[in-house]
Parts: C-alpha cells; structure tokens; sequence
C-alpha cells in the first residue's frame, strides 16, 4: 500500500485529470498580472511626462509584442499536447532540449525572485498606509516593508502549498477588488474628465523624458501575460484554453491600458501626474477601493508567481536534463502539487526580501521573461519556416514573418530597456545552452530544428539547380575510399585539407552482401561510422554500401551520388591492393 501511494505522488499532473478551464486557468493569473502596479503608480507619470499622443504609441508598440508573442503561443500550444512547464514546454518542444532547458532555468528563478518584487511592492504599499509620511525614512518605516513582504510570502506560501483550489479561489477575490478599483477610478474620472485638459496633455509636457524611458518603464505592464500558461499541466483542454485565455487577457488589458491614459489626460494636468504616483487615487471616486486595489494587484501577481514557478521546475525535472533537479519531479496530491518547488520558490524569493536591493536585479529578471518571449516567437517562426507536415496548428491566424519580426522586436526592447541587463540575461542563456550541449548525450524529443533546417536546405537547392557552376565558385565535393581505421584517419586528414570547410566530404565503406538481405546489417555497419567521424576531429558524412559486386557498386555510385546540382567532382581513394583487385573483378 505504501508503495502505490508513494508512486501516485511521484505523477507528473499531466498524467492526472487536469481540471482547470480558460477562465480560472488561463485568463484569471494572466491579466491579474498584467493589471498590477504600473497601472495604479505609473500609468500617470508616463502619461504626464510623454504626452498622451506618445503615451499611445509606447502603449501600442508594446502591446503589439504582448499580442503578436500571444498568436504564436496560440499556433505553438494548438500544434501538440502540452503538458506542464507552460512556456518552458512550448519552447524546448520547437527548439530543441538545449535552448529549453536554458530558458527554464532563467525562468523559474525569474519567477521566484519575482515573487520577492510583488512582496516588497505589497510591504511598501501597506507601510504607506499604516505610517505618516514623517516616519518613512526611520527604523521603523525601513524595516516595515521587508516584515510585511515575508508576512504575504509566508501567506501566498500556505495557500500555494494547499492546492490550485485554494488559490484560484483567492485569485477570484482578488479579480472582484480590482474590478471594483477600476469601477472608481473610471467613475471618479469620468466626472473631472475636460476636453480643455485632455488636449493640454496631447503633446509632450516638457519634462524631458525620452521615448525609450518611457517605454522601459510601461514596458514591464504587458509582460505577464504568460503567467497562465505556467499552468499548462493543470488545465482540462489546454490546446483550447492557452490561446483562448492568454489573447483574451492581452486584448482586454489593452483596452483597460488606453482608457485609463485618456481619463488620466482629461482628468489631471501633466504636472500633477508627472509627481504624484497616486494619481489615480485621487481621482478615484472612493480613494480606498484604489489603495485596495494596488495591494490586490500585488498579492495577485505574487500569487501567480508562486504558482507558476514550481511547475516550470518540475517540468524541468521531469525532463531529466539536470540531474540535480530529478527530486523535484515529484508532485503530490492528485493535481501533483509541486511542494518541493514551491519551497525551493520560496527560499529564493525570501532570500530576495532580505537582500532588498530590488533595482539592480530586477532589470535581469525583466530580461530574463524578454528572452523567453523572444524565443516563444522564434520558436513559432521556425515551425512554421520548416513547412513540416507534422506542424499543423488549429489556430491559423498567425503568420512566420510576424513571429519573427516578435523575436526581433523582444530583443529590441531588450537592447532598448537596459543594454547591459540584456546582454548579462543573454549571456546566462548561453552558457546554460552549451553546457547543456555538451551533456545531453541525445536528442530527449523530437522538436522543429530538423525541419526548419531541411527546408532551408530543399530551398536553397532549387536556388542552386538554375545557378551554373563555374571555377570562381567551385567547391570540393569529395567521395573518400578507405578499408581501415587507420587509412580512413590518414586520409580524412589529406581530405579536410582538400576541402578546408569550405566543401563536402563523404565517407564511404564498401561491405560485401546482398543489399535486399542485409539492411540491418548495413545500418549497423554505418551507425559504427558515424560513432567513429563523431569521436574524431573530422567533418565528413558516412555511408555504407552493401553490394554482392563491389566493381558494379563503384560505378553505381560514382555516377548517382548526391542531390540535384550537389554532386561529387574530387574521389580520394586508399585502398590496398587486395581491395583493388576486387573492385577490378
């Protein structure tokens, strides 16, 4: 009995009933994180200090990255089953175990020490509440912030630790506040909105501001909206429920962005909004519901944090690509709660709230969910670029080209935000990526790298066929003959200077038989060669050719070698005399 209840705790959720729908799944984390502080605090400053005409134009640039990176999760998560680990599993799944497994570490630590930012803007908010502005700058007004964000931490730990029931529940309360929230604040506006001071806050205000700081700033609003995805493993039809919820969620917050900038500009003059971050509270029709609501936002986004975190590490473990990690593959529960995760979440986000220098890590992190959403895109454009016959979504409004310009558009508001923040996040990327390229011995899953890379090479073929070859762009094609270990080394070597990378080299090995018979026989005889050229510096494909007349064979295959304009000009050849006197039968 013990040992049926400890393997029921070792299931991944995806192999459980899920039973999450778009709505509590998807939608609820998703636009709870995207309608958090920057809309309470900041959506004023950025509107005063730019102007509501650039104010627009940083609103649409940036959602147009949230929706174009929303489509192509939509195209991604329609395609295949997904299982947990939410973006990380889209992405390993399309690029392959190395870029997956890089990106799932930066995001599980993004996500953790994300949940110590939402903390600490909770411990600020409610200390600004609790204290007079006179005490911020004593012991008490330091300390009071940190002790109420591990006080929240502690709490969101608990209710993450009981279960997706009792948190979605929460998450539910937390929806109706700021709804509430935004209900005053719409209605309060609405009565001081003027014409007269809607136009005065047109252009820009003078303050001096530029675009970029601008956007870096709104930027981090649209970029939550694949916390619901987080959740992938939890849910009961997440083919339906990923693009259904994460596109709703980045269309509705858009519009609540945009209307909230143009009550602002109508309601306040951009000196007002340009120094005072609780505009919005002022304005409010009951003050309150917005001081509610700013807690609420935070406690939402740590929530989703918390919950999101866990399940990216466990399918990270489940995937066996860290060995360290396997422990923490193991759910409990029937939705296989990921408590090992949570509390390893949980260590890293309170060591956070005690370091408390938030501003120097949390361009990084801001970084780090940049990267995934750039790879989420590029992931899409090389699936679709790779025409796979095994790469067809049931959402079809998407397009390769748009990914691609999503991918690029990601790393331009990377290099934009913080150049040095982005080129650290980039950097960790990559070396994660090769060390995982040296360790994984082989490919874990199939992904769409194989595709996209055929169908680059079927393309520039037929470029090839109608392009004659002449002596200013010859390159060696080489066939190289050898019976042995030894001759093979020696004669690759004298090969590889032949073609100095800049041309082909194929290996072949003549074995005797018939080639209807002996088809296991040959692939073993060839996955022995391609073992050897792996274990040696040489770059050169293998093939093995059984035939009953080597001398028929020979010919066969000097004459048929290759595909369309790629044919074999160069034959090195170093077989003894006993091979030679075969071949001439």
């Amino acid at each position: 009995m013990t040992g049926r209840m400890e393997r029921s705790r070792t299931k991944r959720p995806s192999d459980e009933v899920r039973g999450l729908g778009t709505f509590a799944g998807v939608f609820t984390p998703s636009i709870l994180t995207i309608l958090g502080i920057i809309l309470f605090l900041r959506l004023g400053y950025v509107v005063g200090g730019g102007g509501l005409g650039r104010t627009f134009v940083v609103m649409a640039v940036a959602h147009a990255l949230a929706l174009i990176t929303s489509v192509s999760l939509a195209a991604i998560a329609t395609n295949l089953r997904v299982r947990g680990g939410g973006v990380y599993y889209l992405i390993s799944r399309s690029l392959g175990a190395e870029f997956g497994g890089a990106l799932g570490i930066l995001l599980f630590v993004a996500q953790s020490v994300s949940i110590a930012f939402y903390c600490v803007g909770f411990g600020e908010a409610t200390t600004a509440l609790l204290l007079p502005d006179s005490a911020s700058e004593s012991v008490l007004g330091l300390w009071l912030p940190r002790v109420l964000a591990c006080l929240a931490a502690v709490v969101l730990l608990v209710l993450a630790w009981l279960g997706l029931d009792w948190a979605t529940k929460l998450q539910f309360v937390i929806m109706g506040i700021l709804a509430l929230a935004l209900g005053s604040f719409a209605a309060g506006a609405a009565g001081r909105w003027s014409p007269e001071t809607a136009m005065s806050n047109w252009l820009d205000s003078g303050s001096g501001i530029s675009f970029w700081a601008l956007f870096a700033l709104f930027f981090p609003a649209v970029t939550g909206f694949t916390q619901g995805a987080n959740l992938s493993g939890d849910l009961k039809n997440p083919g339906r429920s990923l693009p259904l919820g994460v596109l709703s969620s980045v269309l509705i917050a858009g519009v609540v962005y945009f209307g909230a900038a143009v009550l602002l500009a109508g309601a306040l003059p951009a000196s007002i909004l340009v120094r005072d971050y609780e505009a919005m509270r002022h304005v409010s029709r009951f003050a309150f519901l917005i001081d509610a609501g700013v807690i609420a936002a935070t406690l939402s986004s740590a929530l989703a944090s918390f919950l999101g975190a866990p399940r990216i590490l466990q399918s990270l473990a489940a995937d066996r690509l860290f060995p360290f990690l396997r422990p923490f593959a193991r759910g409990v529960g029937p939705d296989g709660n990921p408590r090992r995760g949570l509390v390893l979440s949980g260590i890293i986000a309170f060591a956070t709230i005690a370091v408390g220098n938030l501003n120097v890590i949390a361009p990084v992190v801001s970084m780090f969910f940049l990267i995934s959403y750039g790879l989420l895109n590029y992931a899409t454009y090389v699936e679709a670029r790779g025409a796979s016959p095994a790469f067809r979504p049931r959402f079809r409004w998407f397009h390769a080209r748009l990914s691609l310009v999503g991918a690029l558009g990601c790393l331009g508001a990377m290099l934009a935000i913080d150049a040095v923040a982005g080129a650290v996040a980039l950097a960790v990327l990559f070396i994660i990526q090769q060390y995982l390229s040296n360790t994984t011995a082989s490919a874990r899953w199939t992904d769409g790298r194989r595709s996209y890379h055929f169908q680059r090479m079927r393309e520039t073929l037929l470029t090839l066929r109608g392009q004659p070859e002449d002596a200013r762009n010859w390159r060696p094609r080489l066939l190289t003959f050898a019976p042995d270990a030894l001759r093979r080394d020696r004669l690759l070597r004298f090969a590889g200077w032949i073609e100095g990378r800049s041309g082909l080299n194929t290996l072949v090995q003549f074995e005797p038989g018939d080639p209807e018979e002996a088809v296991e026989e040959r692939a073993r005889i060839e996955k022995n060669l391609v073992l050897e050229l792996d274990d040696s510096e040489h770059e050169a494909f293998a093939l093995t050719v059984m035939t009953a007349d080597a001398h028929v064979g020979l010919q066969m295959l000097l004459q048929a070698h290759g595909m369309g304009p790629v044919r074999d000009n160069t034959v090195l050849v170093g077989w003894d005399d006993h091979a030679q006197t075969v071949l001439a039968g």
